[in-house]
């Protein structure tokens, strides 16, 4: 077996048809024999009878819980049976031979363990598809966002346009989680995701531990891949919020030095009071309900009691 696929889905039943559609699309004339894995974590939208229904040949596994997003994904990868794996999000949609060029380049390339695809929204615009590793002026940029040249640079953890403009494959951080394709000598080295992550930074985490393993990381702008970008998380976007930083705060307590620890805790709380003036400011201007701003209060607080932990 070449190549597995294994995407995990949750209430997102449309969205995992059209990328299981791109997927067989993108792979029946490539040549390479694939299995397409699907790990449904509760989803109460009929996920799994769509995928019984039109995808008969998907391996499907339907959780009666919400497993998270990491340990759903390694429970598909512990079946797969490819020389390469490729974790793919539903919210995305494989153009042309993405996936193909992702493999040929792992297959010409024996040092390299992870590789991501260029990404672009839904009406070709630009994504930023990989990222250097969370730093301090990061997370002070998450809340005192400033130009957006800068946000857009290297010092918020960015890569020049340039760099995918080029064709050119190049190294980085992290691809971002949406398609990631590993070697399979490179998983039983380093291992799987860390369940210990229950929704963002697994892949952080990931890349870091095949970088300190000596596997190399790229993006390859030549697969390019359609990223609708957080539809399940957006269903839920404040407790999403605090999951975010409950993974960044393990995150940096697993690979950053304790002094940093203890500055980007500072950096957070005071970021948190910006981000409540900001959410109360938007409820005077009516932009957000009531109902909206005191959910985003609760999330900011909870958020702070980590900070302390």
């Amino acid at each position: 077996m070449d190549l597995s696929i294994v995407t995990v889905s949750w209430n997102v039943r449309e969205l995992l048809a059209s990328c299981l559609e791109s997927v067989y699309r993108s792979l029946q004339t490539s040549g390479l024999e694939f299995e397409v894995l699907v790990v449904d974590n509760a989803s109460s939208d009929d996920s799994p009878a769509m995928v019984r229904d039109c995808f008969p040949q998907v391996r499907l596994w339907a959780n009666l819980n919400n497993a998270g997003f990491a340990r759903a994904c390694n429970q598909g990868m512990q079946y797969a049976q490819g020389r390469y794996v490729a974790l793919l999000n539903p919210d995305t949609v494989i153009h042309a031979a993405a996936l193909a060029h992702l493999v040929t380049f792992m297959e010409r390339n024996s040092l390299t363990g992870l590789v991501g695809p260029r990404l672009i929204y839904p009406d070709g615009s630009f994504q930023h598809s990989a990222f250097g590793f969370p730093s301090l002026m990061q997370t002070l940029l998450d809340f005192y966002p400033l130009n957006h040249r800068i946000l857009d640079s290297r010092l918020n953890g960015r890569y020049p346009r340039s760099d995918y403009a080029s064709g050119h494959a190049f190294r980085v951080g992290h691809p971002l989680g949406a398609c990631m394709l590993v070697r399979r000598q490179t998983l039983e080295q380093v291992g799987a995701l860390d369940e210990g992550f229950f929704m963002y930074c697994e892949e952080i985490d990931w890349a870091m531990r095949i970088q300190q393993a000596y596997w190399r990381v790229y993006c390859v702008p030549t697969a390019e891949v359609v990223h609708y970008a957080g539809r399940s998380t957006s269903q839920v976007r404040d407790d999403m919020f605090v999951a975010l930083w409950r993974s960044r705060f393990r995150l940096f307590a697993k690979h950053y030095e304790p002094s940093f620890n203890r500055i980007v805790r500072l950096v957070v709380r005071a970021g948190l009071g910006q981000e409540q003036r900001r959410a109360r400011r938007q409820a005077k201007l009516g932009l957000i309900s009531q109902e909206g701003l005191a959910a985003r209060l609760q999330a900011c607080a909870r958020v702070r009691e980590m900070t302390y932990e």
